[in-house]
């Protein structure tokens, strides 16, 4: 819940009112994410402001000197306003952590400087050295490098890498008391393919394993907490941020979870010190109000994209479509006002052919940007496999169902949508004649 206390570890636990308070908060929630983000806590001004101040200190003072010791003891936390130093918590990126628990439905979140740290500190929270960790096959390509090469070498902590579809196979790789983490992306970097969370999770939770979900393609879309998942992570330097401008990262899950990784004495949040800048948090803040607006017009016209270049005859990947293998499942899942995301792949079978109509699509006819990244109000495009994969090797590359000729588009909505449209068809049109 976007509202609940952040506890320290050595504090008392809310009382039995509260907690209920708490669970009837999540009602608001279960009937959609806006109704959780509406209902969460407002942190006003100062002075008044109807936006809230920014806090850019970096450390704070008390009134009495016994005060610190209290707070270093965990006595006094931020739950009641007591901030020590903002490596630990920061009064502006305490508030941004509650939206984006309220976004997903989990009792706390923490916001970190980036995707990447976010899911490293929680990896290394939950896992151990000579622990394993079952993992997603198709992974963003940073995630695959970490679990492939660096936790190996610097933690002892192995990976085994599944198709995550194939539950069995998933069952099987799983090993009680050796692993410890179930981790895959709500929708798959890049190609797309959905993850049966519900079911994923009771296999994970049947052998005492937690669940880690990335939702990073799918905000307000989907709600991996609310379907089984332990915790959820997020870039949100994407759709959340939807300016391309910031580089910004989230844990979310339960308070006692939270709680652990703040610890002073063995918190990776609080001793790796992924910290979130109090400037990047309220601006982060400014923008979750209309992510709902945003994610629905990527959505819509991400599917009329789709939808159109399938009748042209492309090989268009999309969850939306309904010949999409997944579509029934996702169909499922979703929360149903916000659509089926904002990204679709097209498959020009090699690169070669891939890059030019790239090309077309971004000196010829505007249509987007070859860039990396996604959840931008431009169209963004990169062939994949040597890009954002690029850290795969091929044989990986190849288990993962990424082609050479692979596009992700991550679908804008500037601009209209006939207009962009038919910028598109003028490409495809310029790339046949330049085969004639």
């Amino acid at each position: 819940m976007a509202d609940s206390l952040y506890l320290s570890t050595n504090s008392k636990k809310r009382s039995a009112d509260e907690f209920l308070a708490a669970k009837k908060q999540m009602k608001h929630w279960e009937s959609d994410p806006a109704a959780s983000l509406a209902n969460a806590r407002h942190e006003f001004g100062e002075h008044g402001g109807v936006n809230m101040s920014i806090e850019a200190s970096a450390t704070f003072t008390v009134m009495e000197p016994e005060t610190m010791g209290r707070m270093f003891s965990g006595e006094l936390g931020p739950d009641r306003d007591f901030f020590i130093y903002s490596r630990h918590f920061n009064p502006t990126v305490l508030n941004l952590s509650r939206q984006i628990a309220a976004l997903e439905g989990t009792e706390a979140a923490y916001c970190t400087a980036s995707g990447m740290s976010a899911i490293s500190s929680v990896l290394l929270h939950l896992v151990s050295s000579g622990d394993n960790v079952v993992a997603s096959q198709t992974l963003y390509g940073g995630t695959h490098a970490l679990l492939t090469h660096f936790l190996p070498r610097c933690s002892g902590i192995s990976t085994t890498f599944v198709d995550i579809q194939d539950l069995g196979m998933v069952d099987e790789a799983i090993v009680e008391g050796k692993t410890k983490v179930l981790y895959f992306e709500s929708i798959s970097n890049p190609t797309l393919t959905v993850a049966n969370i519900p079911e994923l999770s009771r296999l994970a939770h049947r052998k005492g394993v937690k669940v880690i979900v990335d939702n990073t393609f799918a905000p307000m879309c989907i709600s991996p907490a609310k379907l089984g998942a332990d915790v959820v992570v997020h870039s949100i330097s994407k759709f959340i941020s939807g300016g391309a401008d910031i580089i910004a990262g989230a844990v979310c899950g339960s308070a006692s979870l939270m709680n652990s990784m703040m610890d002073l004495h063995q918190g990776p949040l609080m001793l790796l010190g992924p910290t979130m800048n109090a400037k990047v948090a309220f601006e982060l803040a400014e923008r979750i109000p209309h992510l709902g607006l945003r994610m629905k017009e990527h959505s819509h016209r991400a599917l009329v994209f789709a939808t159109r270049m399938k009748k042209l005859g492309l090989r268009v990947i999309y969850p939306g479509l309904e010949d999409h293998p997944d579509h029934a499942l996702l169909t499922s899942m979703i929360n149903k006002e916000y659509g089926y995301g904002g990204l679709l792949c097209l498959d020009m079978e090699t690169e070669e052919k891939a890059n030019k109509l790239m090309n077309i699509l971004q000196n010829c006819t505007q249509f987007g940007f070859m860039a990396v990244s996604l959840g931008y109000y431009e169209t963004l495009m990169s062939c994949s496999g040597s890009s954002t994969s690029s850290e795969l090797n091929d044989e990986e590359k190849k288990l993962a169902g990424i082609s050479p000729g692979l596009i992700r588009m991550s679908i804008g909505y500037s601009g209209t949508l006939e207009q962009r449209w038919s910028q598109l068809e003028m490409a495809f049109s310029r790339l046949q004649d330049s085969k004639n």
